[in-house]
């Protein structure tokens, strides 16, 4: 607990918005995630991942924030060989500890949860898992250079997160976990992860290592959704996933996974565009405009 409070405390400080909170722009968030889909899988090591990659940064370059790559080489459970990696950061606001905004941009090279055994070897699109939380933190940024947020803001797009095996936690989450293995100097006062946010039918649920080892923020996050009057938000503990949220936890960062395990198509080709919707990104998007700009963390 006592690492927790070490946290909360200079949460105290964050200023609030002058004036109308800006708009979150659901239009731009989904040209967002078509245009990722439109390099195919994005697996490491495959050109799509490398198309994608160059996209990210150019993306983020744009804004006018400032951007980081942090390149990584390792061998997934299951890869001949190692592949290169790469966790793009991009920062935002004034100076001090970020909120951090994560998401991760890889897709799956296994569609082990298809229907179809004889496809379950072929790499899956992935627009909901993977691209539409990537979809989202691009279009906050892009509204960043329009109205700078006034607190500390960092985005963090992660790579290799969905290249790992049941039953083995340390072969998810590979960029994330390097990040923070990394991470000196300034750690972030939150994490917040997206992942798995735009299907049609949106159901976030209370995460349960977020809920244990964040329960402040988990209750600060779904209170809020509920005064935005965001239908997708169910207030109670559905399920436990291990996340871009955990190395964070595991380091003492307070971080919470917003995340939908209610996508039927999860791990399977038909997580496609067809499958994801504008107004559940525009529903995570306003959440967290909401948050940066509307000083709830003060």
């Amino acid at each position: 607990m006592g690492r927790i409070l070490r946290w909360v405390l200079p949460l105290l400080a964050f200023p609030a918005w002058a004036g109308d909170l800006p708009d979150f722009d659901t239009p731009r968030a989904w040209e967002h995630l078509i245009a990722q889909c439109r390099f195919g899988p994005r697996v490491p090591g495959s050109e799509g991942h490398r198309r994608c990659a160059a996209y990210l940064e150019e993306t983020l370059r744009a804004t006018g924030g400032d951007v980081v790559l942090q390149p990584f080489r390792t061998r997934p459970e299951g890869f001949p060989e190692e592949v290169e990696m790469t966790n793009v950061l991009a920062r935002f606001g004034p100076s001090g500890p970020p909120i951090l905004l994560g998401a991760h941009w890889d897709t799956r090279r296994w569609a082990d949860e298809d229907p179809d055994s004889t496809r379950r070897d072929e790499p899956i699109l992935g627009a909901n898992d993977g691209a539409s939380g990537v979809a989202v933190l691009l279009a906050l940024a892009e509204r960043f250079a329009t109205a700078p947020p006034p607190v500390a803001v960092e985005i963090a797009l992660f790579d290799g997160e969905d290249q790992g095996s049941h039953g083995s936690p340390e072969s998810w989450c590979l960029g994330s976990r390097e990040h923070v293995r990394r991470r000196v100097g300034t750690a972030p006062r939150i994490a917040i992860i997206v992942d798995i946010v735009g299907g049609e039918d949106l159901r976030i649920c209370r995460e349960e290592y977020s809920e244990t080892y964040a329960p402040w923020l988990n209750d600060l996050i779904f209170a809020r959704a509920q005064a935005l009057g965001l239908q997708a938000f169910e207030d109670r503990v559905c399920y436990s996933v291990y996340d871009d949220h955990v190395p964070f936890l595991e380091r003492g960062v307070p971080a919470v996974d917003l995340v939908d395990m209610h996508f039927p198509q999860w791990h399977t080709h038909e997580d496609v565009p067809g499958s994801c919707s504008p107004e559940s990104l525009g529903q995570i998007g306003t959440l967290l405009v909401d948050l940066v700009y509307g000083g709830a963390l003060d």
